[in-house]
């Protein structure tokens, strides 16, 4: 019996959304469904991708959307 190998993409369905990492762990891109933009991340994406990762969240807002932030 052999095993069939399934791809990145064949294995999301039509609105899931993929985080690419390397072998390292580290994040290299972030796979975004049809029909959605970088503005339709969802916050907890947002989230790990900032918290794991060390992205700056600023990176996911426009100008308009961006959180004030209190010092």
């Amino acid at each position: 019996m052999s095993r069939r190998i399934i791809t990145f993409e064949e294995s999301l369905g039509n609105s899931d959304w993929g985080l690419i990492i390397d072998k390292k762990g580290n994040l290299k891109g972030l796979f975004i469904p049809d029909g959605s933009s970088e503005d339709d991340v969802p916050e907890n994406i947002i989230q790990l991708c900032c918290g794991q990762f060390g992205i700056d969240p600023q990176e996911f807002y426009s100008e308009e959307e961006r959180p004030h932030l209190l010092h």
